[in-house]
C-alpha cells in the first residue's frame, strides 16, 4: 500500500484530494484547530465522498451553486467544502458577495454581517465552533439562510441544524453519551480512531436524546476563588448574548472570568443575565466590548491571544460587589 498523500504538501489541495479518490490513495491531513499542537489525521477519500450527497442535499449545493470558502484549505472543514463543491459541479469563488453559498466559522459570519457583505438569500454553512442561536437569528433577520454542523477532523460530520441549540444527527451517524462524553459511529471516521465496536470520540462533552445532540465542547475549565468553572457551560447559559468567556490571571483569586461582548449588547444587560442564570462563582467579573476578535489562521476565535490582549490592557478589575453578593 502506498503512503498516504500529504495533502497540504500539494500546490492545489482540492485537486490533490480528487486525484487521491481516483487512485484509491489515502489522505494525510493536518489540523491545528484552536490548539497550538497540530494533529495528523489519515482517512480514506471515501470517508469524505460518501457524505457528499447528504451534505449537498442539506445545504443545497449542486450544479450552478457558487461557493465561497472563507478560510484556508489547511482547515479540514474548508478543504472538505472545496472538494465537495467541485464534486457537485459547483463553482468556487473568493468573493462572498458573488456566492450563493458561504462556508464560514461563527467569527467569520459575524464579520460578514457587520460589513453587510452577504445578500439576502445567501446560504451560510457555519462550522468550526459553536454557532449561538442569537448569531444565527441575526443572520436570518437579513435574509441569510443558515445551516450549522458539529464535527471534528477525526469524526467528520456528527450533527446538523439551524444553530448549536438545535442539532440533529447527520444522516448515517449514530451517537451516544458515556459519562457525559460524546462518542460517534459512522462511515465517515478517520483511520484508527474507533474502538473495536466502531465508536470514536475526541473528548467533547454532550448529551444525545434520540437524534438530538447537545454539544457542550471540550472540558476546558478555570479555577477562580477556589471554584472550578467550565467555560462552555457559562457560554451556553449566556448564548443569547453572544458572549465569549475567558479566564484572566488575578493576583488574589488566581483567575477571574471575563465576558467579551459584541458592541450591540449592553454590559448591564449581560450582568443581569449572568445574575439570573448563573451562580456567583460562574459569573464573569470583568465585561468588555470587542467589535473584532483575534482569530486563528483557520478563522476560529484565538482565545489565547484574546487573554493576552485583555491582560495587557490593564490590571484585572476588582470583583464587582454586586457579583459577589
Amino acid at each position: 500500500m502506498s503512503d498516504p498523500l500529504d495533502v497540504l504538501g500539494e500546490d492545489d489541495p482540492v485537486r490533490a484530494v480528487l486525484r487521491a479518490e481516483r487512485t484509491g490513495r489515502r489522505l494525510l491531513l493536518r489540523t491545528g484547530g484552536t490548539t497550538r499542537v497540530p494533529r495528523s489525521v489519515t482517512r480514506s477519500p471515501a470517508s469524505w465522498f460518501d457524505s457528499f450527497p447528504a451534505y449537498g442535499d442539506l445545504a443545497g449545493i449542486g450544479p450552478g451553486a457558487v461557493v465561497a470558502v472563507l478560510g484556508p484549505m489547511t482547515a479540514t472543514m474548508n478543504l472538505f467544502a472545496g472538494v465537495q463543491a467541485h464534486w457537485a459541479g459547483a463553482r468556487l469563488t473568493a468573493d462572498p458577495a458573488d456566492a450563493s453559498h458561504v462556508v464560514a466559522t461563527p467569527a467569520q459570519l459575524h464579520a460578514l454581517l457587520d460589513s453587510a457583505a452577504l445578500r439576502a438569500g445567501t446560504v451560510a454553512i457555519v462550522a468550526g465552533d459553536r454557532l449561538a442561536p442569537a448569531l444565527a437569528a441575526r443572520a436570518r433577520a437579513v435574509g441569510v439562510v443558515v445551516h450549522h454542523y458539529y464535527g471534528a477532523a477525526e469524526l467528520s460530520f456528527v450533527a446538523w441544524g439551524p444553530h448549536a441549540g438545535a442539532l440533529r444527527l447527520f444522516p448515517g451517524v449514530e451517537a451516544v453519551s458515556r459519562d457525559g462524553e460524546l462518542f460517534v459511529r459512522s462511515p465517515y471516521l478517520a483511520d484508527g480512531v474507533a474502538d473495536p465496536a466502531g465508536w470514536a470520540g475526541v473528548g467533547d462533552r454532550g448529551v444525545v436524546d434520540g437524534t438530538r445532540v447537545v454539544v457542550a465542547g471540550r472540558p476546558g475549565a478555570v479555577t477562580t476563588a477556589g471554584a472550578t468553572v467550565g467555560i462552555a457551560a457559562v457560554e451556553a447559559a449566556l448564548s443569547d448574548l453572544e458572549v465569549i468567556v475567558v479566564g484572566l490571571p488575578h493576583p488574589r483569586l488566581g483567575t477571574v472570568l471575563a465576558g467579551v461582548l459584541p458592541p450591540g449588547i449592553p454590559i448591564g444587560e449581560a450582568r443581569r443575565g449572568a445574575r439570573e442564570r448563573l451562580p456567583a462563582t460562574h459569573r464573569p467579573r470583568r465585561w468588555v466590548h470587542r467589535a473584532r476578535l483575534p482569530l486563528t489562521a483557520h478563522g476560529k476565535i484565538d482565545r489565547a491571544a484574546l487573554v493576552r490582549d485583555l491582560a495587557a490592557e490593564a490590571d484585572v478589575e476588582a470583583p464587582d460587589q454586586q457579583e459577589t453578593a
